[in-house]
């Protein structure tokens, strides 16, 4: 048996960074500096027992497979596969398992209702399912399950509001003895969200000891030529007004699901200095963290 280890394998939205077709001094930066790269948002979990579970379906799964296994090396085919909700960057990647790229057989996929649904009524998501490339199983929200038996580890799907044109939406509260990690890459709004609470106590009553929190934007000016209540995400600025200065006891927080407008995708710009001068950081893709054994 080994320790419980998730690792970081994405922190962009889901263009990701650079984004296609943009050509505006944000990208041209990061297509002139491979560093600055950045994939859509993705987790992969390795359990006690060796077993390999991935958070999200990115079209890059490729590249952040390479990632996964440079940070915590595993053989053997993935176990389970789970999805937050069916928008483009966390679901893109899905028919990569199919015979035309990995062959995968029986892969178990952890979804809600109505991402099951959905794959019912997208005919080249059916087709994945009728050929038993992947199995969905239903969780019932804000009741954990364990994505294997004896993987060490359970997941708590938390419902978060988030716009539901194609499926619901669930946070993840990975849960290990003695460290829980929260990855909420997407939700509407800190006050939807939270229904009258603060993030400090939201956390604390979801034991919380690491928070992947969604990042999207800096700040309401940064797409002048869009409607932002069309794309709506709480920005990093709101919630470093709702959070001030990290206090001591505080859980590790780390945005992530970056636009590639979002000047925090610099680490040399201002708004990345500001970030950290209060205590918080960003998530970056390699990072891990170690939960230990059930």
């Amino acid at each position: 048996m080994r320790d419980v280890r998730v690792t970081v394998l994405g922190t962009a939205q889901d263009g990701g960074v650079p984004q296609p077709g943009c050509a505006r001094e944000c990208c041209l930066r990061v297509r002139a500096n491979d560093a600055l790269r950045r994939h859509p948002v993705s987790l992969g979990i390795v359990g006690a027992d060796g077993s390999t579970h991935l958070i999200e379906a990115s079209r890059t799964m490729g590249e952040q497979f390479e990632i996964w296994h440079s940070a915590d090396p595993v053989d053997g085919p993935l176990t389970s596969l789970s999805i937050t909700h069916a928008h483009l960057g966390h679901v893109d990647g899905l028919g990569l398992f199919g015979k035309e790229a990995m062959g995968a057989k029986n892969l178990t996929l952890h979804c809600s209702e109505s991402f099951a649904a959905l794959i019912e009524n997208n005919p080249p998501w059916h087709e994945l399912r009728k050929q038993e490339v992947i199995s969905p199983n239903t969780w019932t929200s804000n009741k954990s399950f364990e994505p294997s038996p004896g993987c060490g580890f359970t997941i708590n799907p938390i419902p978060v509001p988030h716009r539901d044109e194609l499926s619901d939406n669930h946070a993840l509260l990975i849960e290990g003895v003695g460290c829980n990690l929260l990855f909420l890459p997407d939700h509407d709004s800190w006050s939807e969200t939270l229904r009258g609470s603060t993030i400090r106590k939201w956390l604390t009553e979801l034991n919380v000891d690491i928070a992947l929190l969604d990042g999207t934007f800096w700040d309401a000016d940064e797409l002048p030529h869009r409607d932002l209540s069309e794309i709506p995400h709480p920005t990093v600025r709101e919630s470093l007004e709702m959070l001030g200065d990290r206090k001591e006891g505080d859980p590790d927080i780390r945005f992530l699901h970056l636009n590639h407008t979002n000047p925090l995708c610099n680490p040399s710009s201002p708004e990345a200095a500001e970030l950290a001068s209060k205590g918080w950081a960003l998530a970056s893709e390699g990072d891990s963290f170690t939960l230990e054994r059930l």
